[in-house]
């Protein structure tokens, strides 16, 4: 009879053990889930403020660059190349070349806001360049 009530303390023992570590296991996933949400909607917010403040989408300034790669190098030769052969000396259009250089600064805006460390220097219009609006 003592053997029984031993092994009912133990069993009734860790059933609670289980319990409250799967309690607790559940706790942290939902903390876990919680918190990746909210990076989520605080970077969404962020991404929709910074196309508010350009007028134009991630997407959109990708596209009018067609970067390959998110890197400062890469996205100021192709802002060089499109700048220029959209140039009004080349036969090219102001517009145009205003689009392609708001492209550029969303671009760089995403890229300051992945790697604050590796900022890009802002590229300014030469003598040559016509200043976009």
């Amino acid at each position: 009879m003592p053997v029984r009530i031993i092994a009912q303390i133990i069993v009734q023992g860790g059933q609670i053990v289980t319990r409250a570590l799967a309690r607790a296991v559940r706790a942290e996933y939902e903390t876990i889930q919680q918190a990746r949400r909210a990076t989520s909607h605080k970077e969404t917010q962020q991404s929709a403020a910074a196309s508010t403040a350009h007028g134009m989408t991630l997407q959109e300034a990708n596209d009018i660059l067609a970067v390959e790669k998110m890197e400062p190098v890469h996205i100021k030769e192709r802002y060089d190349h499109m700048y220029n052969v959209n140039a009004k000396k080349n036969g090219g259009s102001f517009y145009l070349q205003s689009k392609v250089f708001r492209a550029k600064e969303r671009l760089d805006e995403e890229v300051a806001g992945k790697h604050p460390a590796q900022q890009p220097q802002q590229d300014t219009p030469g003598k040559d360049k016509e200043t976009p609006v």
